[in-house]
């Protein structure tokens, strides 16, 4: 069996591709390289630099590699973007995916696995959010995503098209090796601006929104480790061949932490202080985003290994490496 992964050179999916190859399995990665890097893939496995939307090469690099599996985690996933760019994200996340869809149909491709977000929920009624509850997205990153998702549940009604869709929480930390980490310049992930912070690589943390209706005033989100997030794929990829049924499962430790307590967890890890400021709340941003992890526990067997301080530690050590390479 060969596994193709979009998007493979970048953080979460160069992840992805270290697990697989752990596994013994074949694999090959299709980036484009505008937020993944060539060192991030494992020695040994092939990259083929392109589009998702391209349907000759996708086609043709189904084709010759034998692929039987994709996982799909090519896409724009910055929210206060999206909202300033809508149609890049739609082309991006919806146009592209619909593409690669298409090919892995065409050519026979029975299991997919996709890279989802909380986002597809916007500002939810409660949490814990279970998988059955609303999908509202409150800015075009979520909307970009659950358009896919909504294309992947037609395919599969249509075409026989096994998926797992995935949807994200928080996802944070580094490969406990190093072998990889996450290392785009100008991501907004919460825990990496504010390691940087730390480091001295950024003047001060911005707090986006201090008047939530939280237990301290800033955004709640549940933290879910990246190395959590690859094991995930990999029993998500094992429930479709063993025959398991097309589904969506929410992948998050189901633990809430506020944006002042994220702070105060890295200065205390790193033991640095850094100058935190307080900014307007962000157009797009929810409240608090938490996950109901059950389903995920009992259908593919699937639970977090990583708490918060594990998760920070992780980023901790990658930067530092980073910053003094």
């Amino acid at each position: 069996m060969t596994i193709l992964v979009t998007g493979g050179a970048g953080y979460i999916g160069s992840h992805m591709v270290h697990t697989v190859v752990e596994s013994g399995e074949s694999v090959v990665v299709l980036d484009n390289l505008s937020t993944g890097f060539k060192w991030a893939v494992p020695r040994g496995v092939a990259l083929v630099i392109g589009e998702t939307g391209d349907d000759a090469l996708v086609s043709r690099l189904i084709a010759e590699r034998e692929v039987s599996a994709i996982i799909h985690f090519a896409a724009s996933i910055v929210v206060p973007d999206s909202m300033s760019d809508p149609l890049g994200y739609y082309r991006n996340n919806t146009v592209n995916s619909r593409a690669l869809i298409e090919c892995a149909v065409r050519a026979g491709v029975k299991q997919f696995v996709f890279s989802s977000t909380a986002a597809v929920y916007g500002n939810p009624a409660k949490v814990p959010i279970s998988e059955d509850d609303a999908v509202a997205p409150m800015s075009p990153y979520g909307s970009s995503k659950l358009m896919t998702e909504i294309m992947l549940r037609d395919a599969g009604m249509a075409h026989g098209l096994d998926y797992v869709i995935l949807r994200y929480f928080n996802v944070a930390g580094a490969d406990p090796s190093l072998r990889t980490g996450q290392s785009t310049r100008g991501a907004t992930h919460l825990i990496k601006v504010a390691v940087e912070t730390a480091l001295g690589k950024r003047s001060h943390f911005q707090v986006m929104g201090s008047d939530y209706r939280t237990r301290d005033g800033s955004c709640i989100r549940d933290f879910v480790h990246v190395s959590d997030l690859a094991d995930a794929h990999t029993r998500a990829v094992e429930h479709l061949l063993s025959g398991g049924d097309s589904l969506a499962l929410n992948l998050g430790t189901g633990q809430g932490t506020t944006v002042k307590e994220l702070l105060s967890a890295i200065q205390r890890v790193s033991g640095r202080n850094f100058r935190v400021e307080y900014g307007q709340r962000r157009d797009g941003d929810s409240p608090a985003l938490v996950a109901d992890n059950a389903l995920a526990k009992h259908i593919i067997d699937w639970s977090p290994r990583y708490d918060l301080e594990s998760i920070i530690r992780t980023a901790w050590y990658w930067h530092a490496r980073v910053a003094s390479a």
